[in-house]
């Protein structure tokens, strides 16, 4: 009976860690709709340091000149998947003398750009087309990275949104823009140990600074605040491994010790 119990018990651990696996190693999750929120910018910066701030989720608008650099900054924390997403209501094809190239560029706390694992960060219009949108998906937010490397870390990330290639005669016409930021956890199969002793903030150069930003150009921080690796789902998935491991010792125990058992038969009569 003893047996029994603990083999199980065993069996149900097993399924609880398999069943709930692929929700810690999945590499995305549905992006959240648009916000409402009247809180959400409808101009853009013009530099760094003049970044309009966006929650993600929230869907940035602004009217601009072509050739105009436009600039948003948005928080990541550690261990999340960042997908920035841009459109671009052109001029009036009859006001337009040729084709227009968008790029979209992110950047990091330290101003470093960071690389798009897919989506088009590039785009070309051509002088018919009414809009042109772009996407680029960062890799996953580390909790701290060697210095020598480009790791994306938890802090602000500018978005840089201009044209780089038009007609001279375009110079200057109309243009809306539209941008948003999703961000969502990557899972615990992401984590790594350690962290930063602040994210990387423009502005904040004290934890209490990065939760009440006196600088306009750094980002509002995460609604729940930033956790820089100090937490992961990793550790559940650890703890449940252990105490499988420990149930599977003590099944094998328990058989072994039941099998080298001398039997007990009544003696003959």
């Amino acid at each position: 009976m003893r047996t029994t119990c603990v083999l199980t018990a065993a069996l149900l651990a097993g399924a609880v860690l398999a069943g709930g696996a692929p929700a810690a190693v999945a590499d995305e999750t549905p992006s959240p709709p648009p916000s409402t929120d009247a809180t959400a910018p409808t101009e853009a910066g013009t530099s760094f340091r003049t970044a309009a701030a966006v929650r993600p989720g929230q869907l940035a608008t602004a009217g601009a000149s072509t050739g105009d650099y436009l600039y948003w900054v948005f928080p990541a924390d550690a261990g999340q998947n960042a997908t920035v997403r841009a459109r671009v209501a052109l001029p009036p094809a009859a006001q337009r003398h040729g084709a227009q190239t968008w790029q979209l560029d992110v950047y990091d706390g330290l101003r470093r750009r960071q690389a798009c694992t897919f989506g088009a960060s590039t785009a070309t219009a051509q002088k018919d087309t009414e809009s042109v949108e772009l996407a680029c998906h960062l890799r996953t937010v580390r909790a701290w990275a060697e210095q020598s490397s480009n790791d994306p870390l938890p802090g602000s990330y500018y978005v840089r949104l201009t044209v780089t290639g038009l007609a001279d005669d375009d110079l200057g016409l109309p243009a809306r823009t539209e941008v948003r930021a999703d961000v969502a956890d990557a899972g615990g199969s992401r984590a790594v140990d350690g962290s930063l002793t602040a994210p990387l903030v423009p502005g904040a150069s004290t934890a209490e600074d990065v939760k009440q930003p006196k600088q306009a150009v750094a980002a509002a921080a995460p609604e729940d605040g930033w956790t820089s690796g100090t937490w992961s789902s990793r550790w559940i998935w650890t703890a449940a491994g252990a105490a499988l491991a420990a149930l599977a010792g003590l099944a094998g125990y328990a058989l072994t010790r039941g099998a080298g058992r001398p039997s007990r038969m009544s003696p003959s009569a």
